[in-house]
């Protein structure tokens, strides 16, 4: 018996009622591997009977984006057609795989389902997120270049010019989705990102709205929302910042009616629950046809925004999937993006399964 089954074994003695989730983050495994080490004990006699299982949470599937993210920054004057001295940071991405790793840290059970290369750079984004996720509805494709996004930035961080290799999700097509679609409607939640194809995405809001399961679509950038389904009946989530949103309606929004009007056209097309996000002015949400500002939660210094519209979309998605109110769900995802906008990752690395109740006692 190898020391990883010694472990799983001794805490099946002391608590024979812990779930297989609970079972996996005290020895640091996924879940998928803990219950392949169960079945190996099991099969030999070591377990006997399932009393230690129980019910088993139905997972969140979160679909589109998981990116390596390079930011190159340039230590003096900038100069062009030349070559210029810089250092780079690396860091794990995509709008759906950071969603993920967000639920994750906050204790559910979440499948990504993705496309990677067979590269570096896929092993990077699976060996740092596989704790919080599990990557058995993800696709390795030998023949592609798992999505990259690389920023050349000045030495005080302004941004010169970016460059998006995202070719991988066009082949996230509704028929490779088909052989995980068992798995798609068992799901407690189903959140879309926009990398996906817009035949996708019509294929996954016509599937949550034919099996009612809750449904998020996230938009990643303004371009992408031409991704966006045809018709948004049905729809659970929407949840966009304020360019994305006037891409989509094709107007600009400059004052509080304008607001208030393009959240009462998303209620008016189907949607259950509106939150445009406004950066640093809060966001202005809709449900059941009421219509509320809420402020941004106050800080001292942002060290960096990269991840915090994840981070509001995911508290947001958790705390209702929990039946917290939707207002308050709206104020716990303030919460999590300030204090992500604190922090120079991603995803918070403080981030806990008990970070409800710490938010309460604030």
């Amino acid at each position: 018996m190898n020391e990883k089954e010694q472990l799983v074994l001794g805490l099946i003695r002391e608590n024979p009622y812990l779930s297989q989730q609970e079972m996996a983050e005290k020895v640091g495994l996924s879940r998928p591997a803990l219950a392949n080490i169960i079945s190996s004990l099991t099969r030999r006699g070591e377990v006997i009977g399932r009393a230690y299982i129980l019910p088993e949470k139905k997972a969140i599937v979160a679909i589109g984006g998981a990116n390596v993210d390079r930011k190159f920054h340039i230590e003096g004057t900038v100069r062009l057609e030349t070559s210029n001295p810089a250092n780079v940071t690396t860091s794990v991405g995509g709008v759906a795989r950071n969603i993920a790793e967000n639920l994750g840290r906050l204790g559910n059970e979440v499948k990504l389902l993705t496309m990677m290369g067979a590269d570096h750079d896929g092993e990077k984004i699976k060996k740092h997120s596989e704790k919080f996720i599990s990557f058995e509805m993800t696709e390795i494709l030998p023949d592609k270049s798992t999505g990259s996004y690389s920023a050349v930035l000045t030495h005080d961080g302004e941004l010169v010019i970016a460059m998006a290799d995202m070719e991988i999700y066009k082949e996230l097509v509704p028929s490779m989705l088909t052989k995980y679609e068992a798995r798609i409607v068992d799901a407690r939640c189903i959140i879309i990102d926009l990398n996906a194809p817009r035949e996708t995405v019509e294929y996954i809001v016509n599937l949550a709205r034919t099996r009612d399961i809750p449904l998020a679509v996230i938009p990643v950038s303004s371009p992408k929302m031409n991704h966006m389904p045809d018709s948004l009946q049905g729809l659970t989530y929407f949840i966009s910042n304020k360019d994305e949103v006037e891409t989509y309606l094709q107007r600009s929004l400059k004052t509080e009616e304008d607001y208030e009007n393009a959240v009462s056209e998303f209620l008016g097309k189907g949607v259950d629950h509106v939150v445009i996000t406004l950066g640093e002015a809060g966001v202005i949400t809709g449900h059941k046809g009421k219509i509320e500002r809420l402020k941004a939660v106050p800080i001292d210094c942002i060290v960096d925004v990269t991840g915090a519209g994840d981070a509001f979309v995911s508290a947001f998605l958790h705390a209702m999937l929990q039946d917290e109110p939707f207002l308050e769900a709206v104020k716990f995802g303030l919460y999590n993006a300030s204090q992500t906008l604190q922090c120079d990752t991603t995803v918070r690395e403080d981030l806990s399964v008990n970070e409800l109740v710490i938010w309460r006692e604030l």
